[in-house]
């Protein structure tokens, strides 16, 4: 039986019966991200909120931690950071996934708001945000023999003099001075009770979250309370969880996904998080002892990113993995092919997710009460509301689409954000009354969510619109094939000429040749047939797997221009610069030589009518 309500909530029509009958508070009354673990810690103190990996072998003794004792940990957490800056408070952590990192994330939301920062930027980055988002606190794991993290928190706060510097120590190893021991703090601290007052909750501020940008700094997304209570709670609904589930965690806790879709939203059926190991999917041993994790902990919800399932696709499976109800993937599109390979391995169905950083982590799901749609990212959170709004010339958005019509989708509801931290950036993203998502979409007439892409991923050849996926999903299907990602390369009569890159699986081999001769069959328009096939041995993916097509774009004009350089002056020796922004997205600085000398305006001539911006000069 579903947790929160009578029925399974299977379909739109479901959804729409859901919120009718109730409000989002009277399904679930909580005002505070800590009335979730409160909420969760009365209801079965002694169930495992928590099971912590380090490496996943079959001897391994996770740590557990109870419900009872995850909310004495942020308890103690909350009343520690309160006592270090004061209440509401600004607490910064770059930390891999740990218990610790728990207790960090959401004592800080508790007492002030949290600033989840990826542990891989550099010490610059994390110091221009930490001083943006205005913390007082920065929390980061001590020194570590395979991380450099402490090494960057010591940067920062030589950065930011004023910061204080929190030292999360799995040894006991003496702390510089000044420096605050995470562990001592807490057990200094009462356990039982918040000692500052109330713990924040409604329209406060519960984190700032960084997200997207190819160039300049990131933006920090506002989260309120309210924000990741409603998104929290659909996933909840939607993924049908209940105290009997636990899911397998491997997304960094900087990142909303592990945050969200598969954190709160499982804190607040009381099911079990397993986290799989500090370095989650991307731990070697993980990978490997993938499926005898699954059948040790009895996984009732699997999956993670479409790269992580490629990468499981390389690892038979070793167990009894029957516990499994169904998988999960989302933070970008799943191939096809991985999808029926993954599916057909496990014996599972896949039910994707959509998620969003500016939606408190979600804005929809397929469900798992009903019959996954292979593509589709389900049906809208409940007490939300998604539009996808036709998309004009001159980039305003309009009515709504008809279904099957792709457009703009845009999102609005509890869910969603109140803006970003520096305000000036929420033009463009936040509209009148809703938030335009930047994502190409359309619906079916269930009223089932599918994405066709993002608007900037898009390949538009002389004037025709080519969604990368349909040629990323061909050569997916071939079996020496890892991954695929498709971009435009620029093309003086077409615009856009699309272009695809491809990783090899493990020891398999395949021809460019080879590759496009399998492909173009398999692609119904002529015009997306991949005018080059670039096999390289990894394709580049951010740190929680998302495939990175600015390098792969800024790729394809570096090869593109280095050719036509080439061939006009007869002679590789220029040196070719090309990086992301500029007002046309790409700029590209080209050095000629000394034994080019007076060449410039021959190279102009011919970069000239390109669609990018460019600069051609001579070296000094």
């Amino acid at each position: 039986m579903p947790l929160f309500s009578d029925y399974p909530v299977a379909t739109l029509e479901d959804v729409v019966r859901f919120e009718t009958e109730k409000t989002l508070e009277q399904r679930y009354d909580a005002r505070s991200v800590y009335d979730i673990f409160a909420k969760s810690a009365a209801r079965h103190p002694d169930r495992t909120a928590l099971t912590m990996l380090m490496t996943g072998a079959d001897d391994e003794t996770p740590r557990l931690v109870t419900y009872r004792q995850m909310l004495e940990g942020i308890t103690r957490a909350a009343n520690f950071f309160a006592s270090l800056g004061g209440p509401g408070a600004g607490i910064a952590y770059i930390l891999p996934s740990l218990v610790e990192t728990h207790f960090t994330l959401w004592g800080a939301e508790t007492a002030g708001y949290a600033v989840p920062l990826n542990f891989l930027l550099q010490a610059q980055n994390i110091a221009d945000l930490v001083r943006a988002s205005e913390a007082k606190i920065l929390v980061a794991l001590g020194p570590h023999p395979q991380l450099d993290i402490w090494e960057k928190a010591v940067a920062v706060g030589k950065l930011l003099p004023d910061l204080k510097l929190v030292q999360v120590s799995l040894t006991d190893a003496p702390r510089p001075d000044g420096v605050f021991g995470f562990g001592p703090g807490l057990k200094e601290q009462d356990g039982s009770a918040l000692t500052f007052g109330q713990a924040r909750s409604g329209e406060d501020v519960a984190a700032y979250f960084h997200t997207g940008g190819t160039t300049g700094l990131p933006k920090l997304v506002t989260h309120t309370h309210r924000n990741q209570i409603a998104a929290a709670f659909g996933g909840t609904v939607l993924q049908d969880l209940t105290e009997a589930d636990a899911i397998t965690n491997g997304l960094p806790l900087f990142h909303v996904a592990a945050t969200i879709s598969c954190g709160l939203s499982f804190f607040i059926a009381g099911a079990n998080v397993l986290v799989l190991s500090p370095a989650g999917m991307r731990n070697p041993s993980i990978v490997k002892n993938f499926w005898r994790i699954v059948e040790r902990y009895r996984a009732t919800v699997i999956g993670g990113v479409p790269t992580a399932l490629a990468a499981l696709l390389n690892v038979p499976v070793d167990a009894d993995i029957s516990s499994a109800r169904y998988s999960i993937s989302g933070a970008s599109l799943l191939p096809r092919a991985v999808a029926l390979a993954f599916q057909k391995m496990t014996g599972t169905t896949i039910h994707e997710i959509l998620g969003m950083t500016e939606t408190g982590g979600l804005v929809s799901i397929d469900p798992a009460a009903g019959e996954p749609v292979l593509g589709s990212v389900g049906v809208r959170l409940p007490y939300t509301k998604v539009v996808v709004r036709k998309l004009g010339a001159d980039g305003s958005l309009s009515e709504a689409c008809a279904p099957h019509e792709v457009g703009v989708m845009t999102i609005s509801g509890p869910n969603v954000t109140p803006g970003y931290k520096d305000a000036s950036q929420n033009s463009g993203a936040l509209r009148a009354g809703y938030l335009d998502s930047g994502d190409l979409a359309y619906t079916d007439e269930q009223g089932r969510l599918f994405v066709a892409g993002r608007s900037k991923d898009l390949i538009i050849r002389s004037g025709h619109n080519i969604d990368p996926v349909l040629i990323e999903d061909a050569l997916q299907s071939h079996p020496a094939v890892a991954l695929a990602a498709a971009v435009g390369q620029p093309d003086k009569y077409a615009g856009e000429l699309p272009v695809c890159y491809v990783a090899l699986k493990p020891g398999a081999q395949a021809t460019a040749d080879e590759l496009k001769a399998y492909a173009e069959p398999l692609i119904a328009e002529r015009p997306a047939w991949p005018k080059q096939i670039i096999v390289i041995d990894a394709i580049p993916t951010t740190s929680v797997g998302k495939i990175f097509k600015p390098q792969l774009r800024t790729d394809a004009v570096q090869r593109l221009v280095a050719q036509v350089v080439a061939e006009v002056m007869g002679s590789g020796a220029a040196v070719i610069d090309v990086v992301a922004g500029g007002k046309r997205g790409i700029d590209v600085t080209v050095t000629l030589p000394a034994v080019l000398a007076g060449q410039q305006a021959v190279v102009e001539k011919v970069l000239d009518g390109y669609l990018f911006d460019y600069k051609v000069q001579q070296a000094n």
